[in-house]
């Protein structure tokens, strides 16, 4: 189990064969094993969604409340492993589980037949459409106002010093944003097939 645990590779593909095996098992337990229809492919196609939107969501959340809070703590000798080391790895699956998160969503969207519903926001997928354009924005921001200040502030692309600050800053306001926005994001999107709202 040590070996396992020891990689991230190997602890994916572990959590991957848990889940088969529960499947199967439900399956047996259930006398319905699954089968590979347009259903099931809705189906991985939603959990493959809400997978990435964890990751997304899940980091947005750690830069805002645990490490942006923790950075004015952190000695000064010691802060160029968060801004080398650990922030770059954070912001590319930052961004990347964004742009999974709105691909697979819109995928989604469109494999239940109300894409342009949610999109002009018709009556009757309201909710989703409202959290559809929350993420829509989010990721914009992610990618075209986060990413590249941040790029500038971590020292990630060439600058002069000066404009460090101010990207940073930048960065900061509109992760904040994003974390303001993901409030109502994510109750619109659990609300639709909850509550109907």
């Amino acid at each position: 189990m040590g070996a396992i645990l020891q990689s991230l590779g190997r602890t994916v593909i572990a959590g991957i064969v848990v889940l088969i095996v529960i499947v199967i098992l439900a399956g047996v337990g259930t006398g319905q094993m699954v089968s590979v229809n347009m259903d099931w492919s809705r189906f991985f196609m939603r959990w493959l969604h809400v997978l990435s939107g964890v990751m997304w969501i899940g980091l947005l959340w750690y830069f805002n409340f645990v490490q942006t809070p923790s950075m004015p703590k952190i000695p000064d000798e010691q802060k160029p492993a968060i801004g080398k080391v650990i922030a770059p790895a954070a912001l590319f699956w930052f961004r990347w589980s964004a742009l999974a998160t709105v691909i697979l969503g819109l995928l989604l969207a469109y494999m239940n037949h109300y894409l342009v519903q949610a999109l002009t926001l018709t009556k009757g997928v309201h909710a989703i459409g409202i959290g559809m354009w929350l993420a829509l924005i989010m990721a914009f921001n992610v990618w075209f106002i986060i990413w590249p200040n941040q790029q500038k502030a971590l020292g990630l692309v060439d600058v002069p010093a000066d404009q460090k600050a101010p990207a940073a800053r930048i960065a900061g306001m509109t992760s904040r944003i994003n974390t303001m926005l993901s409030i109502p994001m994510l109750y619109c999107m659990v609300g639709q097939s909850h509550t109907g709202f």
